[in-house]
């Protein structure tokens, strides 16, 4: 299940596949076939895996560097028997953007490295009670409405940007808008019509229209671009620990834990293999809090499980986990190109603000699909209860304040929907339509 991405390709209908596609035939070891494919693979996540650090303050090239890192740590712990890329989950932006404006980078990273631990939490959870333990600690009720809350606490800041509030550009008021609604129908029209290859790539070419128009307007500064070196360490930046941070962090981890879930699925329905039993869903949630743990080490966003290249898997029938790591290899390399850096932080925020308009509202669709999808009886008291105290307490902005620490947001919503789980009485009636959904379910 996908919780903070909209991928191209519905993991649910992955997952609904009758059969097995049969697996393409070997070829030599990397060989340059392999080599192209991987730099196709980091191309398609590429739009949304820079996406993140640039709309949270984050550095884009060292995003790129701790993704291939991360990604060949996450194939040591699988065996290398996953082919799929890390990168950071949508889901973090609202918390990592809220941490650095609160606490400052420094200590934003702290709680990610500590967020990391979390998933390797929940990786022992699974080895030693299975892996249906996340389903009953996280079932529908809760994931839901949390993962709409991250999408809808964002619409003002979605809006803002598209409008051009506090961007400073020299521009008018219905030039931003132009720029930014062009960049969103563009998306839009990619995203619904597009076919093939060109259909994984929505955000990258709502990008490329907006800063064509951008350019159009006047409002691209490329000084910076040139004064750029090729080659440039990337700035890394080490985490400073603050338990405010840490304690607010650490909640977010549940709707990425269910994304994980998901994904893992999808892509074992598109093998035809079973990777929740090889090499297990412990070691695949291992591998993503390795990988989160060190890309807070380096000054990156969390890396977790892909769903954008889920679909390009899909597309292409090529299973092979090489070409993973030559995709990891590639985002490696072109961390160190300074320019590659510099044209990303160039690009208007009215861009990404149009871009953000359906990414924000597809990731609430998500929370509401859940409920859909896994039939949440919301005349069920304890269900109604749940759902609404998290939606009014995220998105009315609900504080508790201790003194040096005060939960709020999804920090405040995870915990809530958690507890309100554990201690709320299942009624008979609802108790007996759960049983059934699972019996169907095997």
């Amino acid at each position: 299940m996908t919780t903070t991405t909209t991928p191209p390709i519905d993991s649910n209908e992955i997952k609904n596949e009758t059969a097995p596609p049969a697996l393409p035939p070997a070829s030599p070891k990397n060989s340059w076939y392999d080599i192209l494919t991987g730099a196709q693979m980091l191309f398609v996540a590429f739009g949304a895996l820079v996406l993140v650090p640039l709309l949270t303050g984050l550095n884009p090239n060292v995003a790129l560097f701790t993704a291939g890192m991360g990604t060949l740590i996450f194939q040591l712990v699988t065996r290398g028997k996953v082919p799929v890329f890390l990168a950071s989950s949508f889901a973090f932006i609202a918390p990592i953007s809220f941490g650095v404006a609160q606490w400052g980078i420094p200590a934003t990273l702290g709680g990610l490295v500590a967020a990391g631990l979390v998933f390797m939490f929940f990786a022992f959870l699974v080895k030693i009670n299975g892996k249906h333990v996340i389903d009953r600690i996280l079932p529908p009720v809760v994931t839901g409405p949390i993962i709409m809350v991250i999408g809808l606490s964002l619409a003002p800041v979605a809006v803002g940007m598209a409008m051009g509030k506090e961007s400073h550009l020299a521009a008018e008021h219905y030039q931003l808008i132009i720029i930014s609604m062009t960049a969103l129908l563009t998306t839009l029209i990619v995203a619904i019509w597009a076919k093939g290859f060109f259909k994984l790539i929505p955000i990258i070419a709502g990008i490329v229209v907006g800063y064509a128009l951008s350019c159009f307007y006047g409002i691209v500064d490329f000084q910076p671009i040139i004064d750029a070196p090729w080659f440039s360490l990337p700035h890394f930046t080490s985490p400073v620990f603050q338990w405010q941070a840490i304690l607010y962090m650490i909640p977010i981890v549940i709707a990425p834990t269910i994304e994980h879930v998901g994904d893992i699925m999808a892509i074992s329905a598109v093998t035809g293999k079973d990777y929740t039993r090889d090499p297990g869903l412990q070691r695949t949630l291992l591998g993503d809090g390795l990988a989160t743990s060190m890309a807070g080490f380096f000054g990156g966003p969390p890396c977790i499980t892909y769903a954008e290249v889920i679909g390009a898997v899909t597309l292409t029938r090529n299973f092979k986990t090489r070409v993973m790591t030559w995709a990891a290899i590639w985002a490696i390399l072109m961390s160190f190109v300074g320019k590659i850096g510099a044209f990303l932080s160039s690009i208007p925020t009215v861009v990404m603000g149009g871009i953000m308009v359906l990414l924000f509202g597809s990731i609430a669709s998500v929370g509401v699909n859940i409920l859909i999808k896994h039939k949440v009886d919301l005349s069920v008291s304890r269900n109604m209860c749940i759902v609404s105290l998290v939606l009014v307490f995220g998105i009315g902005g609900m504080i508790f304040n201790f003194g040096a620490y005060a939960l709020q947001g999804i920090s405040l919503c995870g915990i809530l929907a958690i507890v309100l789980n554990l201690i709320l009485p299942h009624q008979p009636n609802s108790h007996l339509q759960s049983n059934c959904q699972q019996s169907i379910d095997q």
